[in-house]
């Protein structure tokens, strides 16, 4: 069986794995890889559906999980590039959720809500 990852690990782990060309700060190549990524994931659901009438089988799920496996890795590299814990973006993003459940501010927009 795989090890079973905290944010913490894999940040650290993934890490060992980064490898930029020099474009100018180290922040831009994974800020740029992280919207190809997900740019990636956005059109195979797109012809998921447009060709497939919304059906996800196995074989999509599969690829889509390794898509997710880079936007994951993308945005691992922002967060160490920025000096910021993995895990405790985790946890904030949680914490500022579920005070937006309790009162009643999923919904709509803005950051403050």
């Amino acid at each position: 069986m795989a090890k079973k990852y905290s944010f913490t690990e894999y940040q650290k782990d993934s890490r060992k794995t980064a490898g930029y060309p020099p474009i100018g700060h180290p922040i831009i190549y994974p800020v740029l890889g992280l919207s190809g990524e997900a740019g990636e994931i956005s059109e195979k659901i797109k012809k998921i559906f447009r060709d497939k009438k919304g059906e996800i089988t196995q074989e999509d799920k599969e690829m889509l999980e390794l898509e997710l496996g880079d936007v994951l890795w993308y945005l691992t590299q922002i967060a160490s590039e920025l000096e910021v814990d993995l895990e405790e973006v985790a946890q904030k993003n949680i914490a500022k959720l579920y005070s937006r459940m309790e009162r009643g501010k999923l919904g709509g927009s803005g950051d403050k809500r």
